[in-house]
C-alpha cells in the first residue's frame, strides 16, 4: 500500500430484518477503528437497497433510551466500479469518481449482507472484503445445508425436519413431536438473530409458529429442543483458523430470542470464559474450527453449541457475520483471549486483503 492509509469502505444497514442491529454493530466498529491506519468511507444501505454515502463521523440518529438507531440522510447515491486496475466508489448519477477503495468491510447481518448476495456483488467488482466469501456465506445462512455438511463431517447435530409451503400439510405437531419430543423449535432456515424463531410445546403454538416463521422464509427447520448450556466460540482466520476462549449465554427468557439479544438489557447473562472444564472447552474450540472449515468459512464466524449435562456437545449454528455491538460475544471472546477490539478489526481487514491477494493470482482463463 506504499504506506498510505488503507482506503476502507464500510457498508451498513441493508434490506434485512436485522437492519437496525447492523447499525449498532457498525457504530462499535467505527468507534474502535485505528483512524491513523485507514481512510474511512461509509455507505449506509437503505431498506430498499440504495447505497447512500454518509459522513463516517456523523451518520446515526441516536436517541437516549432507544433500543436501535436510525441513519441520518445520505449525501448521494453511490456504487462500486472497477476502472484502471482500481475499484472506485462513484456517484450513481454523475458517474464521478469519489475515491478509490482498497477493501470493503460489510457490517450487515442477515439477508443480503450475510447470505452471499452482497459478497457476490463485491466479488463481481473485484474488491477485497472482510469476512466469509460468497459460497460459505450462503451455506452458513442456510441452517439445513449447514447441518448436512456438519453431519457428514462427523459433528453431532440435533434431530430436525424441513417444512416448505408444499409439504406443510404433511406435518403436524402430533406427528413431529412423536419423533422430536414435545418441545420443539421452529426456525426460518435462512434468518439470523432469532428472527421468526418459536419454542413450541402444543398444537396451538405450532400453527402460530409456522404462520409467523413462513413470513421470513419458504423453508423452515423444526428441531428438537436440546437441554444444556449455550456455549459460543469465536473463530478467526483464513487457511489456518484459530478459536477464542469459549463463552456462555445464560438466557433469562425461555430462550435467547431477538428481544433477549437486542431489546431487553436483562435478556441474558454472559460468562466469559464459560464455566466448563478445560478439556471440554478445548474440545468445543476444536469442533468450532472443524465446523468453520466444513462450510469453507474464511475471515470470521461465531459457532454456537449446546453442552448437555452428560457432556455431549451438539452444534447449534454458525453466524458468519456475528454481532459487533459493544456487548456482542464475538469481540468480547477475543478480548478475553488477549486480542483487543482494535487489534481484532486490524486482523480482520488484513485477512480480507490477504485472501483477495491470493485469489487474484489464480488463473481465470487457460493459456
Amino acid at each position: 500500500m506504499n504506506n498510505h492509509p488503507i482506503h476502507l469502505l464500510i457498508l451498513t444497514g441493508g434490506p434485512s430484518t436485522e437492519h437496525e442491529v447492523s447499525l449498532r454493530s457498525c457504530k462499535s466498529i467505527t468507534d474502535n477503528l485505528d483512524k491513523s491506519k485507514y481512510k474511512i468511507l461509509l455507505a449506509g444501505i437503505e431498506k430498499d437497497g440504495a447505497w447512500l454515502l454518509r459522513n463516517p463521523d456523523d451518520y446515526l440518529n441516536i436517541t437516549e433510551g432507544e433500543a436501535f438507531f436510525t441513519m441520518k440522510p445520505g449525501i448521494r447515491e453511490v456504487e462500486l466500479k472497477k476502472a484502471e486496475q482500481k475499484v472506485w466508489l462513484i456517484d450513481s448519477t454523475s458517474r464521478e469518481r469519489i475515491e478509490s477503495v482498497d477493501v470493503v468491510f460489510p457490517v450487515l447481518h442477515g439477508a443480503y449482507g450475510e447470505d452471499g448476495v452482497l459478497q457476490g456483488i463485491l466479488r463481481a467488482v473485484g474488491v477485497a472484503f472482510v469476512g466469509v466469501d460468497l459460497m460459505a456465506s450462503a451455506i452458513g445462512m442456510d441452517k439445513d445445508i449447514c447441518k448436512r455438511l456438519w453431519r457428514d463431517a462427523g459433528i453431532p447435530i440435533a434431530r430436525y425436519e424441513i417444512i416448505t409451503p408444499a409439504t406443510r400439510d404433511n406435518f403436524s405437531y402430533a406427528k413431529l413431536s412423536a419423533r422430536l419430543g414435545s418441545t420443539m423449535f421452529v426456525k426460518p432456515a435462512n434468518a439470523g438473530s432469532s428472527v421468526g424463531v418459536h419454542k413450541v410445546s402444543n398444537e396451538a403454538e405450532w400453527d402460530n409458529a409456522l404462520n409467523d416463521a413462513f413470513l421470513y422464509d419458504r423453508k423452515l427447520l423444526v428441531e428438537e429442543a436440546i437441554s444444556g448450556k449455550e456455549i459460543e466460540c469465536a473463530v478467526l482466520g483464513n487457511e489456518f483458523p484459530e478459536a477464542s476462549v469459549v463463552g456462555e449465554i445464560i438466557p433469562t427468557h425461555s430462550f435467547y430470542s431477538y428481544e433477549a439479544k437486542y431489546v431487553d438489557d436483562q435478556g441474558a447473562n454472559i460468562r466469559i470464559p464459560a464455566d466448563v472444564p478445560d478439556d471440554v472447552a478445548h474440545k468445543i474450540r476444536m469442533e468450532a474450527i472443524k465446523a468453520y472449515i466444513a462450510i469453507g468459512a474464511e475471515g470470521l464466524s461465531r459457532v454456537d453449541f449446546f453442552l448437555q449435562p452428560d457432556g455431549n456437545i451438539i452444534i447449534n449454528e454458525i453466524n458468519t457475520m456475528p454481532g459487533f455491538t459493544s456487548i456482542s460475544m464475538y469481540p468480547k471472546m477475543w478480548e478475553a483471549t488477549g486480542l483487543s477490539y482494535m487489534a481484532l478489526l486490524d486482523k480482520l481487514i488484513a485477512l480480507g486483503l490477504e485472501r483477495h491477494s491470493a485469489k487474484s493470482k489464480l488463473k481465470v482463463v487457460k493459456d
